[in-house]
């Protein structure tokens, strides 16, 4: 493929104008062709601005009628399976914001479409598209700290969208797990390699908010004895938003956030923290960036696709127990 790598939009929400329409239009081989969006006066503000001129306010209508070879959706999460589905069945490449469906039972489908239609489905788990969390990665991988057995991160800040749909249980499908505990538990798995997960024990609560969860608190037992803390919350009292994981191995320690190296050997213990310029929010805003190259490098042929369908299934049985926990307030066994 070496013509521009044509991508539709369905969905202009915060993520699409903050994240998708920006770094797209700049983005050399892309050309976003087309966009959809069901409230008007938004598809035609920012059509205008991005200067597109297939604007559709029925996406069927835009996979009919527009040329495209990809399809970034980012609309409400009850919407998703659908969406997802009609671009598969319509041959396009698809990349889901996260999560991937509301349910296991809604998430499935999607992944079994793109199998069946031969399409790729990437979903957008972005901290590990962090420039930090890449070079952690590799470090990891190498065996130079040993091997990780217990991961403890958190990330406290505000609800991530102010849309009315994000705090509606039948339309978001939870709260603070799947805003950010999704992207945290995605994280950590990767970082560790995938292991399965085996048991999980969560407390929930809701001190803002009535449908959803507003802070949660997780344990997480992996196969090989590899144990995961997750604490995530919208409304804990802090002075300022607070993003950590710290990873503890075998030969030593790792964290992003600050980002620090550490290795143990006998009684020394080596920093091996490599020099580092970049403040945490342009660390956040090349995670995209980077994200976003990968789809199209995928959708092109030149790389797989990171953070698929068939993981993001995975991730959906872990939050179910996540949910199962809080509500029966015991350990649940992952199906």
């Amino acid at each position: 493929m070496t013509s521009d790598t044509k991508v539709a939009i369905i969905g202009l929400g915060g993520i699409a104008q903050l994240v998708h329409l920006p770094i797209l239009t700049k983005m050399d081989n892309v050309k976003v062709t087309a966009v959809a969006e069901i409230n008007k006066a938004r598809l035609q503000t920012l059509s205008d601005k991005f200067d597109i001129s297939d604007r559709y306010t029925d996406y069927i209508e835009m996979l009919e009628n527009s040329e495209c070879d990809a399809v970034i959706i980012a609309t409400p999460t009850s919407t998703h399976k659908q969406v997802a589905i009609d671009c598969l069945k319509y041959k396009k490449d698809v990349l889901v914001e996260k999560p991937l469906a509301r349910t296991f039972k809604e998430a499935k489908p999607i992944a079994d479409a793109a199998k069946r239609y031969r399409k790729k489905l990437m979903v957008g788990m972005n901290l590990r598209f962090r420039p930090d969390a890449m070079i952690l990665k590799s470090i990891i991988s190498s065996g130079e700290i040993g091997e990780p057995f217990y991961i403890k991160c958190g990330w406290i800040r505000r609800q991530s969208s102010t849309g009315k749909w994000f705090t509606k249980l039948e339309e978001s499908g939870g709260g603070v797990i799947i805003d950010l505990g999704i992207l945290l538990l995605d994280l950590s798995l990767w970082l560790l390699d995938y292991p399965p997960v085996e048991y999980v024990t969560t407390q929930n609560y809701n001190l803002n908010t009535k449908n959803v969860e507003d802070t949660s608190i997780n344990f997480i037992r992996c196969r090989k004895s590899s144990l995961i803390n997750l604490e995530t919350s919208w409304s804990l009292p802090l002075e300022k938003d607070t993003f950590y994981l710290d990873v503890y191995s075998t030969k030593g320690f790792a964290s992003l956030n600050p980002f620090k190296i550490i290795k143990k050997i006998e009684d020394q213990i080596i920093d091996l923290t490599p020099a580092q310029t970049e403040n945490p929010l342009s660390l956040f805003k090349k995670s995209y960036l980077n994200e976003l190259k990968s789809f199209i490098g995928a959708v092109r042929g030149l790389n797989p696709v990171f953070s698929s369908g068939k993981e993001a299934i995975s991730r959906m049985k872990v939050v179910e127990a996540m949910y199962e926990s809080a509500a029966g307030k015991s350990e649940v066994k992952v199906k």
